[in-house]
């Protein structure tokens, strides 16, 4: 376990820097010494950083909280863990690598009859998936060994693990499949984010007369992703010089993109509010994915509210996910191929207004359909209560 914990932190100072990743690794440290105290519901995560805890952990904490289950949050490496077997009903899982402390964690929420959900946001539980990914080819002996049989495959496979929780309707289908009831509790905003947002929008920003293409890669991993874009983005380029492409993550150009280096502005990792000031600069916002790789269908639509709670319109890939979370053509845009996406950013960059008006509908939706403080889960909320109840 300590081998692992020193592993992440530095991945930490590799990946974020000396600054920012000092900060992270003492949150990570207040993680494994603060205590969670008691209620209903438990989360236990690998980790307290990064956007998968965000959204899967400390958000759908705070939408439980905010519907009258009582939740808190916890990792895997925390020094209290097997003193919450009696102070909580309900133990999620999410992202939890199997080992013996977590075994000998698991048999004693049994003894005590405790409710155990498998909860997931990707494909890393199917290692024949994993092990066909970039970035796991890109992972060092000891970072391979945490995915060598499906990260928490073991916690999923248990037959006394009867419900899990995920993000999309792909993910649902695939977890049905080994006999579980399933939950679609879709990734949200915080209250902070909306206030964030809702600041940042009602600022006054400098006029400018470029159009601005933003894409929020998030990792290295998604360099096959971005080559599904370059011919329209090419295209797009070329047509309408007063055009310029925003990139942010480790993306490398050495594709025909370089013909406008000059328009083309590199964007590095930032803390979350500044990553949505960089958001809300941008005209439009692209989202697009490596067709047919289960992986990538396993994404969810965050990419389109976190730009739509700003007003910015989004072009993404039709995956199932997007093509249910989007109404294409008026709160944003799916596409499908070189000649779909060069006409609908077209649309985009020709008309302002259009554009606008698309932005303005993908906030409202953002505002009703992924906030945590929305009540669209309840089917959700009343299995955890029935739970909660009998005990």
């Amino acid at each position: 376990m300590l081998g692992r914990y020193l592993n992440k932190i530095r991945l930490l100072l590799r990946d974020e820097g000396l600054v920012a990743g000092s900060k992270k690794t003492f949150l990570g440290l207040w993680a494994v010494l603060r205590h969670a105290g008691s209620g209903d519901v438990l989360f236990i995560s690998s980790g307290a950083v990064g956007d998968s805890w965000r959204y899967r952990v400390k958000n759908v904490a705070e939408e439980l909280n905010f519907h009258g289950i009582s939740a808190s949050i916890t990792i895997q490496e925390n020094l209290w863990l097997d003193l919450y077997v009696r102070n909580f009903k309900v133990f999620i899982f999410h992202r939890v690598p199997y080992s013996a402390n977590i075994a000998s964690f698991i048999d004693k929420i049994k003894e005590c009859g405790g409710e155990i959900i498998f909860e997931t946001d990707d494909l890393t539980f199917d290692f024949e998936c994993v092990k066909q990914q970039d970035f796991y080819k890109n992972l060092n002996e000891t970072e391979k060994k945490f995915f060598e049989n499906g990260l928490g495959a073991e916690i999923l496979n248990d037959p006394y693990v009867k419900t899990c929780t995920t993000t999309t309707s792909f993910l649902a289908d695939k977890l049905r499949e080994k006999g579980k009831e399933v939950f679609i509790v879709r990734n949200k905003l915080s209250a902070e984010d909306l206030k964030l947002a809702k600041d940042i929008i009602n600022k006054k920003y400098e006029a400018h007369s470029e159009v601005r293409i933003g894409y929020f890669s998030g990792s290295a991993s998604h360099n096959r992703d971005f080559e599904t874009v370059i011919e329209p983005l090419y295209m797009i380029m070329e047509k309408y010089p007063e055009v310029e492409l925003y990139v942010a993550g480790y993306l490398e150009f050495t594709n025909k993109l370089n013909t406008f280096r000059d328009r083309i502005k590199k964007l590095s990792f930032v803390p979350r509010k500044e990553h949505f000031f960089n958001v809300a600069r941008m005209d439009i916002n692209i989202a697009p994915l490596e067709i047919g790789n289960p992986f990538c269908e396993a994404k969810s639509e965050l990419k389109f509210f976190e730009a739509g709670i700003l007003r910015v319109p989004t072009i993404a890939t039709a995956t199932r996910t997007f093509r249910e979370a989007i109404e294409d053509g008026v709160d944003g845009f799916v596409a499908s191929g070189t000649e779909e996406w060069c006409e609908k950013l077209d649309k985009l960059v020709a008309d302002r207004e259009f554009r606008e008006n698309m932005g303005d509908n993908a906030r409202q939706k953002a505002i009703k359909a992924y906030s945590t403080e929305g009540e669209i889960n309840k089917e959700y909320y009343a299995y955890l209560k029935s739970k909660i109840d009998r005990k």
